[in-house]
């Protein structure tokens, strides 16, 4: 919208008097300069409306007044401070300042829309799933498969239009994968492998940023550095003579949506503020499946949707240490009567409180993963 109105202004002011006055506008044409912008505006937004949006939380009741699953189990010692009360489904503070700001500050294109139509369809799931935890007064959402059969949808939609669409089909049928130039498989091949790798680089960061959401501030956190990972990625894919340079693919239009990076970035760190233990306001799946499905439609609109794979793994190994637990109990249930498990519990973050870790620790301790896994995958970009 600034952008639109400033070309507007500076186009009614050619050839007259004030024309000069008004060419501090030309600004706005910059990207780096809309991304500070969207970034502070994302910021002041958050912490203005935050304790609004907490008070207006716990006015309507939409708090978690039920003992979750972690402390169902027990033997969290380490855990000074129960979960019990806190209000929940904080995720739409971020979405709402996310979409705001993004619509503010970047030029629209099909990439934004996009990823901010993720970010709403996601927050609406996430929403109902909240809703029904807090109605049941329990850990009990809407059914897994439901949650899947909505994300798959969302997915495969993205998938196929993105496919049928002409300036962005090679964004499916050329499969890329880090550390490596060419496409790895394309025409009719590429073009079945990459329908499936765009659904499950969307559903599967979802979920896995779902499940990261456990503790205060982790998954948020962790959000934040991977965003900021492809706030420089999309800037790089968007610019020519960088792509070009570094050998990586250059998306059209790419540029914009280094905007809504900066907007998330901004948003991300304001509902940290809050969400810091102990907690003040919790995102809930209303904040974390949009997080989680943005990223992983960045990612695939970039072209580089394995690279995510890199940059979030500590999102990657929350999720597997949930695969890997539920396989495990259920293999050898079968097979010897009894199940047993891999871990203390899943997903991971829960495996270091049993073993007797402070909140704080591990959430200090789950950033610094998460940075060492951002500069594998900024390397990612020279190693070609």
């Amino acid at each position: 919208m600034f952008f639109y109105l400033s070309q507007k202004l500076l186009d009614m002011a050619a050839g007259s008097a004030v024309e000069g006055f008004l060419t501090p506008l030309r600004l706005f044409r910059y990207i780096t300069f809309r991304c500070a912008g969207a970034a502070l505006t994302a910021l002041v937004l958050s912490w203005w409306l935050g304790p609004s949006v907490i008070l207006w939380l716990k006015r309507v009741k939409f708090g978690q007044d039920y003992t979750d699953r972690a402390e169902e189990a027990g033997g969290l010692q380490a855990r000074v401070l129960s979960k019990k009360g806190v209000p929940t489904m904080g995720g739409l503070l971020i979405v709402l300042v996310l979409d705001i700001t993004a619509l503010a500050w970047a030029r629209w294109n099909t990439q934004v829309l996009l990823a901010l139509l993720s970010v709403i369809v996601l927050c609406g799931l996430g929403f109902i799933d909240d809703y029904a935890k807090i109605t049941r007064q329990n850990s009990d959402g809407i059914r897994e498969f439901v949650k899947l059969w909505a994300q798959g949808a969302l997915a495969l939609f993205t998938a196929f239009y993105l496919w049928r669409l002409p300036s962005t089909t090679t964004l499916i049928s050329e499969v890329m994968v880090p550390f490596y130039k060419h496409p790895v498989a394309t025409g009719g091949i590429g073009a079945a492998i990459g329908l499936v790798l765009t659904a499950a680089t969307i559903v599967g960061s979802s979920n896995a940023v779902n499940l990261t959401d456990g503790l205060d501030g982790l998954a948020i956190g962790c959000t934040v550095i991977v965003t900021f990972v492809f706030l420089v990625l999309t800037y790089l894919a968007g610019n020519a003579r960088a792509a070009a340079y570094l050998q990586i693919p250059h998306v059209p239009g790419a540029g914009e949506l280094t905007v809504v990076c900066a907007a998330m970035l901004g948003a991300s760190l304001g509902f940290l503020w809050f969400n810091c233990h102990p907690a003040q306001v919790f995102m809930g799946d209303t904040g974390s499946l949009a997080l989680g499905g943005v990223l992983g439609m960045m990612a695939v609109l970039i072209h580089q949707p394995l690279v995510l794979v890199i940059a979030g793994g500590v999102f990657v190994a929350e999720a597997g240490s949930v695969i890997v637990q539920r396989g495990w109990f259920k293999y050898t249930k079968r097979r010897y009567g009894v199940g047993r498990r891999v871990f203390l519990m899943a997903p991971l973050h829960h495996h270091f409180e049993k073993m007797g870790w402070y909140e704080s620790q591990i959430v200090t301790r789950f950033y610094i993963l998460c940075v060492l896994c951002a500069v594998v995958a900024f390397s990612t970009l020279k190693i070609r």
